[in-house]
């Protein structure tokens, strides 16, 4: 893929830097397709992959060419596409690196040291973008060869308004609606006639000869119908009763992490791929292409608190009706139940030591998991936030005497006081195996 001259030479010396197997000395422009293999050795690329690294390589050489002929409107429009695809991805291809996200690194970084603050982190700035260019130049995955005097300075800190979170099925809906209102007129020159818009000059000849008929004292037709006398509907069926208030409507399950890595845009973070059972296709999943299971992406800040190594292949027990958050750029969709000290109101709850709560070893995936007592109903496909459900029940979440993980009713308002319930329920798979942790009495469990 050609690059206009002056980012060519960039592209090309930076490649060359960092990459020197992967591109001749001899080399006057680069050749991406060729390179990539080379540069990425340990990662596969789908063919639609492929297809979206070439078609943003053609998005990038056309910035270029905008930029060269100082087409401003071309340009703006460029960087708010690439902006806007940024918001709910790490790299363009998602989380996955790519020949891609170098060039478009060596073509907007040099734009990027000349922004203000303003034109970077503003209203109206390029947000993600900037994001995007501070993770490349840093970042392992590329391991870029880039002295820290030539990458652009970028103070993480230094927000200066914070744009709210792209919804990928909220911005989905919005272009839903738009299309559906686009048809509206469309739709509406086919309807048929309806009351109070006219009648056609046919009809309304029809009705004028039936009133001359009628003043004539001619009989009009066919006599009048009697109208029916309408039946009574029978009266609607009461609602059943709501069900009392339970910790079963959060949905716990065995979980299986495969891997965890470092968050690549938080210090305090890790991004664990987990198998929590979840049917292919399942919304806020995706294929592990390794394992060839349907896994979940977790962010968890764990990070400092649990050893890296402690996080690899191993069972957890996950939340898994949480509605799924963006974290620094990455999408999770449960969340680990591990368990720390309580501390007492205004003390860091983030200070350790935190230990994960783990089910029988031998539990499978997707197993689900519950409170002694607390069996009754399913779980609700995803908790609302605004009714604070996980907030109810979660300050009820304890360890005993035993190390097991416990739900005590009296510290929950919301179901003291229901008949037939235990004072503390132990957390059990469905094949009764109990959930521990391995030092912490009477700690808190989220």
């Amino acid at each position: 893929m050609a690059i206009n001259s002056a980012p060519e030479s960039s592209l090309l010396s930076l490649l060359y830097r960092s990459y020197p197997t992967a591109v001749s000395p001899d080399a006057t422009e680069p050749d991406l397709h060729t390179a990539t293999p080379k540069i990425f050795p340990q990662t596969s690329f789908s063919v639609a992959e492929e297809a979206d690294v070439k078609q943003w390589l053609a998005t990038i050489s056309g910035l270029q060419t905008a930029l060269s002929k100082d087409d401003k409107p071309v340009v703006s429009t460029i960087l708010a596409q690439l902006n806007s695809h940024l918001a709910t991805r790490t790299t363009l291809l998602g989380a996955k690196p790519s020949v891609a996200d170098i060039a478009v690194y060596a073509l907007v970084a040099p734009l990027v040291e000349k922004w203000t603050p303003e034109e970077r982190t503003g209203e109206q700035g390029y947000h993600h973008i900037v994001r995007h260019v501070d993770f490349v130049q840093n970042s392992r995955i590329f391991a870029l060869q880039i002295p820290d005097e030539e990458k652009v300075t970028i103070d993480v800190n230094d927000v200066r308004f914070v744009p709210k979170p792209v919804d990928p099925k909220e911005e989905k809906e919005r272009k839903k609606k738009e299309k559906a209102a686009a048809q509206k007129p469309a739709e509406a020159a086919g309807k048929p006639l309806v009351v109070g818009q006219g009648k056609p000059e046919a009809a309304a000849k029809a009705d004028g000869a039936k009133g001359d008929a009628a003043a004539a004292g001619k009989p009009e037709g066919k006599p009048k119908k009697e109208k029916k006398e309408k039946k009574e509907k029978p009266a609607k069926a009461a609602p059943a009763p709501a069900a009392p208030p339970s910790p079963s409507v959060i949905d716990l399950r065995v979980g299986h992490i495969l891997r965890a890595v470092n968050h690549p845009n938080a210090d305090s973070l890790y991004v664990s791929t987990i198998d929590c059972g979840d049917a292919p296709g399942t919304e806020n999943t995706s294929l592990d292409e390794a394992t060839g299971k349907t896994v979940r992406t977790v962010c968890s800040g764990l990070n400092g608190l649990i050893p890296l190594e402690e996080m690899q292949n191993r069972k957890i027990v996950a939340v898994c009706n949480l509605k799924p958050v963006t974290m620094r750029g990455i999408k999770s969709c449960a969340m680990v139940l591990a368990a720390s000290p309580r501390v007492a109101e205004g003390e860091d709850s983030h200070a350790g030591p935190v230990e994960l709560v783990s089910p029988p070893a031998d539990a499978p995936a997707g197993e689900r998991v519950c409170f002694e007592g607390w069996t009754e109903g399913e779980p609700e496909k995803v908790l609302n936030p605004k009714k604070k459900v996980w907030e109810t029940y979660q300050p009820g979440f304890t360890t005993t005497d035993a190390l097991e993980v416990a739900f005590e009713m009296s510290a929950v308002p919301a179901v003291q006081g229901q008949e037939g319930k235990p004072a503390l329920g132990k957390l059990k798979t469905q094949s009764g195996g109990l959930c521990t942790v391995k030092t912490l009495k009477g700690a808190a469990v989220r």
